[in-house]
């Protein structure tokens, strides 16, 4: 199906949508701040569709997209902690499930709970348990609404690419590093792309996966895996010898440069999230098991690496009554479907059409089939299973290494984060 189809569909959903989403308050008006990071390609296309739809639901709402520029949301979170603390929230802003939402805005107290907004629209058996709990606190209250479901340990490539430079796709990171690599580079194609250091802290994650399989990775989090093992000290070091096979000017580029960088053909693959598939659908227009393709990060096949993309309800929000009219359509299966086709993600409602092959392509049915029957971790370059205090001191680790390729130096630099943010949770 071509792209302009695929838009259309689309249209033709959001358009359906107005009496079927259950909404939790009546005729809301005022200004309604909606603050994230998605700026650009699918996300921002994403955003912008869900916004159009909600307007037409309640014209007397005038949505501020208040969007900050920044992959993985860095520059916003820096923007939202000033505002929160402040004393100037918006009234709803996105926030990664897990530590990045319970350890810092829910532990301040900075949230209203959403039970009554979850039990009203019947998505206590429309999410699943586990996404539940990375988004509730230990005496049960919720505290935001998930959109989506992203895979964080995907390899992206170009079928025809690898062909001409007679490659496969690597099984796992030695193969990479031994034979993969060196091939690439006698033909004078950079091996692996990536980008600036937030994207360096992501390929680090599916590396850990796939060198301490699902067990030793969740060990991280847990405190059953010691970070100054020879364990992780061997992570830094395998982690070294795949930067040795990316791109010199790494530092300078985005996730997208990144990705661009394969669909181009100066590059063999990315490691990055599926809002990659996002920005090759949206942005380059390119047709999935064609223009582009996927598999996940090398070692890591049987295990999915999830994050979600969630908004909430901030204590002292100007304007309540909006912000709940939009998180109840935010959670419906319906507003769902407008969403994850372009943002390149999964509906985290399970009443959403995934079946559908009009609106989820190639690459989201193989998505949901591995959500569904792979061993499930949580991503912590995406705050899933750590606080932003260590992801924050993590960077500096990563960028640290990047520099000297200290591996015990590194690893025993992570065990004292670990230790200063008393990290034995969890998923």
């Amino acid at each position: 199906m071509k792209f302009n189809k695929f838009l259309a569909l689309l249209v033709i959903v959001a358009l359906a949508l107005g009496a079927s989403v259950v909404v939790a308050q009546d005729a809301p008006s005022g200004e309604l701040e909606i603050f994230s990071w998605w700026t650009g390609g699918g996300e921002a296309a994403g955003l912008d569709a869900l916004i159009a739809e909600f307007s037409e639901m309640y014209p007397d709402v005038t949505v501020v997209n208040a969007a900050v520029a920044g992959g993985s949301g860095v520059n916003a979170r820096a923007v939202l902690q000033t505002r929160m603390l402040g004393g100037d929230p918006p009234d709803t802003f996105q926030v990664h499930a897990g530590q990045e939402l319970n350890a810092v805005w829910v532990a301040e107290d900075k949230m209203v709970a959403l039970n009554d907004l979850f039990e009203e629209n019947g998505w206590m058996e429309q999410y699943p348990q586990g996404l539940l709990d990375l988004i509730s606190d230990a005496e049960g209250n919720i505290y935001s609404v998930p959109v989506n479901i992203h895979r964080s340990n995907v390899m992206w490539y170009v079928p025809a690419n690898l062909e001409a430079w007679g490659v496969t796709v690597p099984a796992d990171w030695d193969e990479f590093i031994n034979t993969t690599c060196p091939a690439l580079q006698a033909a004078d194609v950079v091996p692996l792309s990536v980008g600036e250091n937030w994207t360096q802290a992501h390929l680090w994650e599916s590396v850990a996966l796939g060198v301490l399989g699902v067990e030793g990775y969740n060990g991280l989090w847990n405190g059953a895996t010691a970070w100054d093992s020879d364990e992780v000290v061997a992570v830094f070091e395998k982690f070294g010898q795949i930067l040795d096979c990316s791109n010199a000017d790494r530092d300078a580029l985005s996730w997208q440069d990144a990705s661009q960088m394969v669909s181009e053909g100066a590059a063999a693959f990315n490691i990055m999230g599926d809002w990659a598939a996002g920005y090759f659908l949206v942005d380059l227009a390119l047709e999935p098991g064609t223009g582009f393709a996927w598999a996940a990060s090398p070692g890591t096949d049987g295990a999915f690496m999830m994050l979600s993309d969630t908004f909430g309800l901030p204590v002292g929000a100007p304007n309540e009554t909006a912000v709940r009219a939009w998180l109840s359509f935010l959670g419906s299966a319906e507003a769902q479907d407008i969403f994850n086709p372009l943002k390149g993600s999964l509906p985290a409602n399970t009443s959403a059409d995934i079946t559908n092959g009009e609106l989820y392509n190639a690459y989201f049915q193989d998505a949901y089939e591995d959500w569904t029957t792979n061993a499930i971790v949580g991503s912590q370059a995406h705050g899933a299973v750590a606080p932003p205090n260590f992801s924050n001191g993590f960077s500096t680790v990563i960028a640290q290494f990047a520099s000297d390729r200290d591996a015990a130096t590194a690893a025993a630099a992570t065990a004292e984060l670990a230790a200063e943010n008393m990290m034995t949770g969890g998923m």
